[in-house]
């Protein structure tokens, strides 16, 4: 079994709430949301994504014979709960925002519904796959913003925090506007566009730099793109030049170089200048090297001719905001709202819908997160995706990244820059705060002597 798919990727709580659940027959109708409680600094907006992989894993969802047999080995669990896993399946809804939508805080992004063992079990592993690739998505999106026509290809796989995340990272990047992504598997799996270069080792193992050019570019023909950095910057782009004739007589031509260290900018204009002189004014400069939305912004802004750009580090870990401050909560059980109401944590009860006013230019001007049942004017951005345990038709990859470029297309323009944040308005209805209110009189009332 692939451990990605097992059911016991979840806290230890989620089996013991279960076994209390079932001890005391406890079987109606339960409501989670999935939502962002605030944002990380620095941050002006999120961009929802990874509900494909939650989908699939609702889908999936059943206790292997060998899990059920570990479980009773631990002794913590009875005979007649465990028998009960034996059939357990999702056959609940889920309302969710499409992948690529812009949210934030306290608006609910997923909503499950169903009977309370279910809805509960899922909570690990639901917010583990949205919190990922939301985070990344959203750190991804703002390259998009600071780079809008150049290439940006995933670098990340090797600095990510493990296989999984860097195959769901380079997927979240993409869907926020990267162009590809170097991870292979990523192209096998999700029909991404991959791009790749050529190793400092390549060049190191040959005795010839410009040796060691030609050999790469005859290994891969339709897809020259030299790294020069590994000695002397300009002096390799001079040999490629140099290079260029003896290729183009073989019917190859040198589609870019790429600069991997040093003050990318500042060699980036130096060779632009080498290239230009020898007659390679199409060939493309692609830079990487330790970048994000920042370096791409100050490079840009200061006019460096660069093409394109591997990024790496930065985005697949998103380094500068690593988590989100995201929960999945109880909202309503057996047909009453629910709520907490920890310091600093508490929650709006009932199911919510979130609607978003646009102005005549179609720029998102506010959100209002309220009840379902209370229709506000806008759009509505929670829809069903699953219904009985089962997923309907929704978009593909591809779509998914138009949805995304729209979105972002359609923020206030402070939220565009990497400014200090803007405060967008995401207004609570009143019948939110009614409800929240007539819970709180009906549950738990403090009492005084």
């Amino acid at each position: 079994m692939n451990p990605a798919n097992s059911v016991l990727l979840c806290d230890l709580y989620q089996l013991t709430m279960l076994q209390g659940y079932h001890d005391c027959a406890m079987e109606d109708t339960a409501v989670f949301e999935f939502f962002v409680r605030k944002l990380r600094p620095g941050r002006g907006f999120l961009m929802a994504a990874g509900l494909e992989q939650a989908l699939e894993f609702l889908e999936q969802l059943r206790f292997a014979p060998e899990e059920l047999e570990w479980l009773a080995s631990t002794g913590r669990f009875s005979a007649a709960f465990l028998a009960t896993l034996e059939t357990l399946r999702f056959t609940g809804d889920v309302h969710a925002m499409p992948e690529g939508t812009v949210f934030f805080p306290n608006e609910p992004i997923l909503r499950v519904t169903a009977p309370i063992a279910q809805a509960q079990l899922l909570e690990t592993r639901l917010i583990n796959l949205l919190n990922l690739q939301t985070l990344i998505a959203s750190k991804a999106a703002r390259s998009v913003l600071m780079a809008p026509d150049k290439l940006l290809v995933d670098f990340g796989l090797r600095r990510a925090h493990g296989a999984e995340a860097g195959l769901l990272a380079a997927r979240a990047s993409y869907l926020a506007g990267f162009t590809g992504t170097s991870t292979v598997l990523a192209g096998q799996q999700f029909g991404m566009p991959l791009f790749g270069t050529m190793a400092h080792s390549f060049i190191q193992a040959h005795d010839d730099e410009s040796l060691a050019f030609e050999h790469f570019a005859h290994a891969q023909p339709d897809n020259v793109v030299l790294l020069i950095d590994t000695y002397d910057t300009e002096d390799a782009a001079h040999k490629v030049v140099t290079l260029a004739p003896r290729l183009a007589h073989a019917g190859i031509r040198i589609k870019g170089v790429r600069i991997d260290s040093g003050d990318l900018a500042e060699h980036a204009r130096r060779v632009r200048t080498i290239l230009d002189a020898g007659g390679l004014k199409d060939t493309i400069i692609f830079a990487s090297g330790d970048l994000d939305e920042y370096a791409l912004r100050d490079m840009l802004t200061a006019g460096a001719p660069v093409d394109g750009f591997g990024i790496g580090t930065r985005v697949d870990t998103s380094c500068d905001a690593p988590y989100l401050d995201c929960a999945y909560k109880l909202q309503e059980y057996a047909g009453k709202a629910r709520r907490k109401r920890s310091e600093g944590k508490a929650t709006w009860p009932g199911r919510k819908q979130v609607f978003r006013i646009h102005d005549a230019g179609g720029r998102m001007t506010g959100d209002v997160v309220t009840l379902e049942s209370d229709t506000q004017p806008g759009e509505p951005l929670l829809i069903p995706v699953m219904r009985g345990g089962r997923r309907l038709p929704g978009p593909d990859l591809p779509a998914i990244r138009l949805h995304a470029a729209n979105n972002l297309a359609r923020l206030p323009e402070p939220l565009r820059q990497l400014q200090e944040p803007y405060a967008y308005r995401v207004e609570i209805a009143p019948a939110l705060h009614e409800l929240a209110a007539q819970v709180d009189r009906t549950t738990f009332p403090c009492h005084s002597d």
